[in-house]
C-alpha cells in the first residue's frame, strides 16, 4: 500500500540553502550559497518554499523595501515537480504576504516562459532588462588587492533618487559581501558568482563615471568571467558594455503590480540582480 504524498507550503529557511542553491544550478543560474543567505537574512518572513516528502520542490522570495516597493525572485520548481502549479501557490502566498504588508508596488524581472504566469497574477510589462556576459580571459593576470569600502552617505542619497526607494539595508549587506568602487557620489558594486562574477548595482551621475568604474572593477577583479544585468533603456549603459567586450547573453522582461514606481534609468548603470532589483 502506497503512502499519501505530504506537500507542505511553508518559510524557506537557512537549513534549506543546500537544496536551493542545487534548484538554482539545477536552472543555469547564478547564484551561491552566500546568494541565498542574503535573501532569507533580509526577508525572513517573506521568502517562501514547497517541500514535497520533506524535499524542496520549490521556491519564490520576497525581498521588501518599505512599504513602497517589494521584489519578487527565485521563483524556481524543482524538474520532477513542474507543472503542478507550485510557482503559482507561491506567488499567490507572496503576493498575499505583500497585500497584509500594505506594499503599493510588487515587481520582479520575468523570463519569457515566466511571463504569461505573471501576467495572470495581475502584473503588467515595465520594461526590458537584460544580462551581458564577458567570457574570462585566457591571459588574466593576477587580481589586485581589493579594500571594502562602505558606500558613503552621498551614494546611498544617488541610489534612493536613481532607484525610487531607498535600499541602503541591501546595499549594506552587498557592500559587506563584495567590493565598492567610488567616484564621486557615483558607485559600483562587484561581487561573487556561482560562475562568474557580478558587475552592479551602480549608479552613476555621468557616463565618464561609469565607464571608469566599470573599468577599474575588471581590472582588478579576478576574472573568472563577468555577468552585467542593466536596463537597455541606458543606451550609455549599453554601448560601455559592448565596448568592453560583453554581449547579451539573457533577455527579461520587468514587470510590475500595483503602482508604478518611476526610476532613473540614465543613472542605473547595472541592477543588483534579477531576484533583487
Amino acid at each position: 500500500m502506497t503512502g499519501s504524498t505530504s506537500v507542505v507550503v511553508r518559510r524557506l529557511e537557512a537549513s534549506d540553502i543546500p537544496q536551493a542553491v542545487e534548484l538554482s544550478e539545477q536552472a543555469g543560474w547564478n547564484q551561491t550559497i552566500e546568494d541565498w543567505r542574503l535573501l532569507i537574512d533580509l526577508s525572513p518572513d517573506a521568502c517562501f518554499a514547497i517541500a514535497v516528502d520533506g524535499e524542496l520542490a520549490a521556491t519564490t522570495t520576497l525581498i521588501r523595501y518599505g512599504r513602497r516597493l517589494a521584489w519578487i525572485g527565485m521563483v524556481l520548481t524543482k524538474e520532477p515537480y513542474r507543472g503542478r502549479g507550485f510557482a503559482k501557490r507561491l506567488l499567490t502566498e507572496v503576493l498575499n504576504h505583500a497585500d497584509q504588508l500594505g506594499i503599493e508596488t510588487v515587481k520582479l524581472d520575468a523570463t519569457d516562459q515566466g511571463q504569461p504566469l505573471y501576467e495572470q497574477m495581475g502584473f503588467r510589462c515595465e520594461q526590458p532588462v537584460e544580462r551581458w556576459s564577458r567570457r574570462a580571459s585566457e591571459d588574466a593576470g593576477v587580481a589586485m588587492p581589493r579594500v571594502k569600502v562602505l558606500l558613503p552617505e552621498d551614494c546611498r542619497t544617488a541610489d534612493q533618487h536613481a532607484f525610487g526607494v531607498d535600499r541602503s539595508e541591501l546595499l549594506h549587506w552587498l557592500g559587506r559581501r563584495g567590493i565598492s568602487q567610488l567616484n564621486g557620489n557615483s558607485y559600483m558594486m562587484t561581487r561573487p558568482g556561482r560562475n562568474s562574477d557580478y558587475l552592479g548595482p551602480s549608479v552613476c551621475d555621468a557616463p565618464e563615471s561609469a565607464r571608469k568604474l566599470v573599468e577599474q572593477a575588471l581590472e582588478n577583479g579576478k576574472d573568472r568571467g563577468w555577468a552585467w544585468d542593466l536596463l537597455p533603456r541606458n543606451s550609455n549603459a549599453v554601448a560601455i558594455a559592448r565596448d568592453l567586450g560583453f554581449s547579451t547573453s539573457r533577455h527579461l522582461q520587468r514587470m510590475v503590480r500595483g503602482k508604478d514606481l518611476q526610476v532613473q534609468e540614465a543613472l542605473i548603470y547595472a541592477i543588483a540582480g534579477f531576484e533583487l532589483g
